[in-house]
């Protein structure tokens, strides 16, 4: 059987971009513990204090292994080069990189046009990647071969957006208790939720990318007919 061992790399890649943001977000909760309340202060106010780079090294080294699975994925044609997957995945790329390279509002000081950026961004990565990962598993719906990634992909992919229901009844009881939407669910848990499920959906397609490299580019079908593997 024919192996991809470019794509087969990249999927490591992507592998060790998520181990990494997880090592390195991880360690920001030890040694910022006391400094940033994890309840209710968003991850990226750790990129305001003395170990954002901490932050900004996680953060750009899942960017990069989730576009060493994206790419991994189109040359195992789990994807297609133009599909919607690819474009939604392909802006979560760059959101992330966006989230780095432009600050979070220090509200010690006031707002700022790069903290309404870098808040945009974030918000449109963490929607793009799920939406992402339904396209995938809904391009490769019906392959025998790919059962389980499609599941576990649609699994996380529906907890990822899961976790955005909070935020809407946050938004929802604002004429209510007359507070920030913020101030009333608990964001710095929600966002934690919701950025770790969004990590293991890419670990996810890493697997699924890994996986794919080592089948047949095609597979014949019934009768004996050459069939390509469908694309999102």
């Amino acid at each position: 059987m024919p192996r991809d061992t470019v794509s087969r790399g990249l999927a490591a890649v992507g592998g060790l971009g998520v181990a990494l943001a997880i090592v390195l977000v991880g360690a920001l909760h030890v040694v910022s513990a006391g400094r940033v309340d994890p309840v209710r202060r968003t991850i990226s106010e750790y990129a305001l204090g003395p170990d954002a780079w901490l932050f900004d090294v996680g953060v750009i080294a899942l960017a990069v292994g989730s576009l060493a699975v994206l790419v991994a994925l189109a040359r195992t044609r789990v994807l297609g080069p133009l599909s919607g997957a690819t474009v939604m995945l392909a802006v979560w790329v760059l959101g992330m990189v966006t989230v780095v390279v432009f600050e979070k509002t220090n509200w010690a000081v006031g707002p700022s046009v790069g903290g309404y950026i870098h808040r945009y961004a974030s918000l449109v990565a963490f929607l793009a990647l799920p939406i992402g990962g339904l396209l995938v598993a809904r391009g490769q719906r019906g392959r025998s071969e790919s059962f389980a990634a499609r599941v576990w992909t649609r699994v996380l992919a529906l907890a990822s957006l899961g976790w955005f229901l909070p935020i809407l009844w946050g938004f929802a009881l604002r004429p209510i208790t007359g507070r920030s939407w913020w101030n009333t669910i608990p964001l710095g848990l929600v966002e934690r939720g919701l950025a770790l499920t969004e990590v293991l959906l890419v670990a996810t397609l890493a697997v699924w990318a890994a996986r794919a490299a080592g089948l047949p580019a095609k597979a014949v079908g019934p009768g004996g007919t050459v069939v390509e593997p469908a694309r999102a």
